[in-house]
């Protein structure tokens, strides 16, 4: 049984697999940063200071009445919210997410394409044409099964 796992856990598409998602993990902590670091503090200042983050709609009021000036407070008091501010960072994390694995598959099936096309030579002709009456035959005929022309 040791040796069957040890099979399958060497397997090239289980290796593929687990540096996939390991990538994958990093690649999603970059997009978030590049998400709440980079993208939404310079919109939050073309929106005349407003942080996404901070957007949020108070349902019912926690131990300390409000107004509320961030999440935090929100959440210290505990209050409960509706924080559509960070649906918002996760939803253009999400979408920057995935234009860039949406590019990275086109790249790839481009180049298993590319691969494709030069790998593969042409099939071997399976019939030939009878030059008497020009019906399609079979490739080893050696008479034609319509005009019955020897060839």
């Amino acid at each position: 049984m040791l040796k069957e796992f040890r099979e399958f856990a060497l397997k090239g598409n289980v290796v593929d697999m687990a540096v996939g998602i390991i990538i994958g993990g990093a690649f999603g902590a970059l997009v978030n940063s590049l998400v709440n670091d980079l993208l939404m503090p310079p919109l939050g200042l073309l929106l005349k200071g407003v942080d996404f983050a901070n957007l949020f709609i108070v349902l019912r009021e926690g131990a300390q009445a409000g107004p509320y000036l961030a999440l935090a407070d929100a959440k210290k008091a505990g209050a409960v919210t509706l924080n559509y501010g960070v649906f918002v960072n996760v939803l253009i994390g999400f979408l920057i997410m995935a234009f860039a694995v949406f590019l990275m598959v086109k790249s790839i099936n481009r180049l298993r394409n590319v691969s494709e096309k030069q790998a593969a030579p042409p099939p071997a002709p399976q019939s030939k044409e009878c030059p008497y009456c020009l019906s399609t035959i079979p490739l080893k005929a050696v008479r034609c099964p319509n005009c019955t022309s020897q060839l």
